[in-house]
């Protein structure tokens, strides 16, 4: 072999090697500006939510500002006007019973999560592991116990229980008042305590809950259980009052 061969092939190495180095620098590069891409589209997704988020917070505190402003105006105007006073208490009364203010009470609190300790496939009475996570439905027999139970307020995950309150599944979470809220479930109950009780009789709904499908349950009476009052709005398309 002569000099220009050697050097030919030297020369053609030198190429082979430097056009796999421009590749994978090529190659590097595109995934780093892939990624920083992916970081600052994630980047600006949570700015906006962090900044809706504080929007709502803002607008919520106005509005909570407002309301008792309002509540001041409302007491000065019914000072020493026995009418007026007898009015403003039939309005705290009816709000009271809407669910529009937070509520103290003795009662019941209900903790309800998903299994997380045993396998569906592990026991002879359960084959469908979906069976062993809480439901939309769970939630809402649990609910219903409760308000033929007697109770007079009802939270979910300080989610307000009143009359348009919709429970419904979304995917992997609940909606609740068109809010999304996961396990584990705190359902908080106002009423009396004894009556209450019965909820969690033996062979009832949320006893299946715990000894058949293996659910986690808490029941606990409480003697100081704050509730929430409702957030969102009232609003009757097809009920009219009449005059």
């Amino acid at each position: 072999m002569n000099n220009k061969n050697k050097i030919s092939l030297v020369i053609g190495g030198m190429c082979i090697l430097l056009s796999c180095g421009i590749a994978i620098q090529v190659r590097t590069i595109t995934g780093i500006g892939s990624t920083t891409g992916s970081n600052n589209t994630e980047n600006t997704l949570r700015d906006s939510v962090l900044r809706t988020k504080e929007d709502y917070d803002n607008l919520y505190e106005d509005l909570d500002k407002a309301e008792k402003l309002l509540e001041q105006e409302r007491n000065n105007a019914t000072e020493n006007n026995t009418e007026l006073s007898e009015l403003q208490e039939e309005i705290k009364t009816k709000n009271t019973q809407l669910g529009l203010t937070d509520v103290t009470g003795k009662g019941v609190i209900i903790e309800l999560d998903d299994n997380h300790s045993v396998s569906a496939n592990s026991i002879g009475l359960l084959t469908d592991p979906n069976s062993m996570i809480v439901h939309d439905s769970d939630i809402l027999y649990v609910v219903n116990e409760l308000k033929n139970a007697g109770a007079e307020a009802i939270s979910v995950n300080d989610q307000r229980i009143v009359a348009n309150t919709v429970i419904e599944c979304d995917g992997s979470v609940i909606k609740i008042n068109g809010v999304k809220v996961g396990a584990p479930f705190t359902i908080k109950a106002i009423g009396m305590p004894e009556t209450l009780k019965n909820v969690y009789r033996t062979q009832g709904y949320l006893w299946n809950l715990k000894y058949y499908y293996l659910l986690e349950v808490d029941f606990q009476t409480s003697e100081n259980i704050t509730i929430p009052k409702y957030t969102g709005t009232y609003k009757f398309e097809y009920a009219q009052a009449n005059n």
